[in-house]
């Protein structure tokens, strides 16, 4: 979705904008293919692989690769794609355990196609590539790409970065690229992409958001700040207004088949309103920015589009469904079953426009969703009866699923990290965690649970003691699937830094000892997981939950996944 979100503004544009040059607003012929969106059929049949064939005439979809997993076949299929289609610009996403694989991808679009213009997004450019205090100075962490290819680490393959809100940045960065293609080569002229940038800039100001796009040549590296007006998420086209919805996620399955059905994911807000000390969605990293004017009736509205592209469930990935608030939750929930039980023929115009055939209406009868909550907002920040009043809602509504952060059941850790803000003397952590899931079983939800091993204050015995309470929970069916993860320093997190780890991250090597007991955990590498962990402690996390937690532990995926990795040609 990162990559979706990123060129959701641009893609939008230029799409409105195909045709006759006088009728253009925004126009750029950097991305020619970027003239039509997928067709519903095209939308109903997209596989969950995440391969697109390009084609003579691609649509939106078809001009990004989503390889899934990074290995040879991947390799192979994306130098093919770049001897196919010799983009001028390659665009790529990533977060910091895909950051590796991503410098992979660049140096092979550099291979196949010297001229090509390679920019780098997602969260780990966000957490290494900032703006000072005042906003014009660039800070770059060791870990960026910018740095690293200073420091001769890896390859000269990335052209520019972009950080922080980067709808409207992106936007005016690949128009900027258009204006500097030298018209003879055919090629971005990388000395001209600079004062193009600055001369749209000057004419039409940066757009809504806080970004900054960094632009590194021979000679240096060019930073430019691009702070707009506060930013509104409900008024951004959507993510999958260009692309296919193809994530299956298995929580959510047809009742009388058993098929995994495809799942859009969803975003109200973008960050955490919470302050934990390992999170890098935590809102001290991130400023945080939600659907603001007329929020309901916008996310509903998102809802049925997404309907109308083949989605037959939702995961709401806000780190806090709505950020906690339950008005609108309420809110959203009490027009979201209206909607469900309203007659097609007396829909609202917004919402009916989307919904076009009977089997769209009977995919938004029959959704099913899910949603993040927290221990505090479920048990701590409301009475029980508020809150059941809100997961009775949440239910009419369709969801079915609630994820909760448990993190550890160990008192010596959580009062370390953040988390456990309401702190009372007649309720130990771990009664607040069996209080909370439990009145969501109650209320006729499933219930999901991470566990995060590595924090402050871990020892063996804390680590048992996780096992065991979370293994007590699932014994009394107070929890449907619990995954265990290992802390990885991301390079932003306070804990990072407390750990002296900052320095000390390498996440672009390009071969790096991935092995056992690590692959069992989304997201661990050696050197770069909790200094509190023998490795030998990683084996007992790993032996111990698959015993004591059986078939309700979620085992993670040992490759970079959906979220990880994402190229757009």
């Amino acid at each position: 979705m990162c990559l979706y979100a990123a060129l959701s503004v641009a893609v939008h544009r230029a799409v409105a904008d195909a045709g006759p040059l006088e009728k253009a607003s925004h126009y750029t012929d950097v991305a020619p293919e970027w003239t039509r969106f997928p067709e519903k059929d095209y939308r109903l049949s997209a596989g969950g692989d995440g391969y697109r064939a390009y084609g003579e005439q691609p649509n939106t979809d078809q001009t990004v690769f989503d390889p899934r997993v990074w290995d040879d076949t991947a390799r192979a299929r994306w130098t093919g794609l770049l001897r196919e289609v010799r983009p001028r610009v390659v665009l790529i996403s990533t977060v910091s355990p895909g950051h590796r694989y991503a410098l992979q991808l660049a140096e092979l679009a550099k291979r196949e196609v010297p001229e090509t213009f390679v920019v780098f997004g997602g969260r780990h450019v966000d957490e290494t590539t900032v703006c000072s205090p005042d906003g014009g100075t660039l800070l770059l962490k060791p870990s960026s790409p910018l740095a690293v290819m200073g420091e001769g680490k890896t390859p000269g393959v990335v052209d520019a970065v972009v950080s922080g809100e980067a709808y409207h940045a992106v936007d005016l960065l690949m128009r900027a690229l258009a204006l500097a293609i030298d018209l003879d080569r055919r090629w971005v002229d990388r000395e001209q992409v600079l004062s193009c940038l600055q001369g749209l800039l000057a004419e039409e100001g940066p757009g809504p958001g806080r970004a900054f796009v960094a632009l590194s040549s021979d000679t240096g590296i060019d930073g430019l700040p691009l702070h707009g007006p506060a930013l509104d998420l409900g008024v951004l086209p959507s993510p999958y207004e260009a692309f296919a919805i193809r994530s299956r996620f298995p929580i959510f399955t047809d009742p009388g088949t058993g098929d995994v059905l495809r799942t859009a994911h969803v975003m109200v807000s973008n960050a955490c309103p919470y302050r934990c000390n390992f999170c890098s969605e935590s809102s001290r990293l991130t400023p945080l920015k939600r659907f603001k004017d007329d929020a309901v009736s916008r996310a509903a509205e998102r809802i049925c589009e997404y309907v109308s592209y083949g989605a037959e469930s939702l995961f709401f990935d806000d780190s806090v469904f709505w950020t906690g608030r339950y008005r609108d939750i309420e809110g959203f929930c009490e027009e979201l079953r209206r909607l469900r039980s309203t007659p097609w023929e007396i829909l609202d115009q917004r919402y009916g426009r989307h919904l076009t055939e009977p089997a769209d209406v009977e995919r938004l009868r029959s959704l099913q969703w899910g949603a993040q909550l927290t221990v505090d907002t479920v048990v701590a920040l409301h009475t029980k009866e508020e809150t059941s009043a809100i997961l009775r809602k949440m239910r009419e509504a369709g969801c079915t699923y609630v994820y909760i952060g448990i993190e550890s059941m160990s008192t010596q850790v959580m009062v370390n990290i953040h988390k456990n803000l309401r702190r009372d003397t007649g309720r130990t952590w771990c009664e607040k965690v069996r209080d909370a899931v439990s009145v969501v079983k109650e209320n006729g939800l499933r219930v999901g649970t991470s566990v995060l091993f590595g924090l402050d204050g871990e020892t063996r015995e804390s680590i048992d003691e996780t096992i065991q309470e979370v293994g007590l929970l699932i014994d009394d069916g107070l929890i449907d699937l619990a995954s265990p993860n290992i802390l990885t320093y991301h390079p932003a997190t306070p804990v990072t830094q407390a750990h002296g780890m900052a320095d000390k991250l390498d996440y672009h090597s390009p071969r790096i000892d991935n092995r056992e007991p690590y692959i069992y955990f989304e997201e661990a590498f050696p050197g770069v997981v909790s200094v509190l962990l023998s490795e030998d402690d990683i084996w007992h996390i790993h032996r111990e939950t698959e015993r004591r937690w059986g078939g309700a532990r979620n085992d993670a995926a040992p490759v970079p996944t959906e979220d990880d990795l994402h190229a757009g040609t």
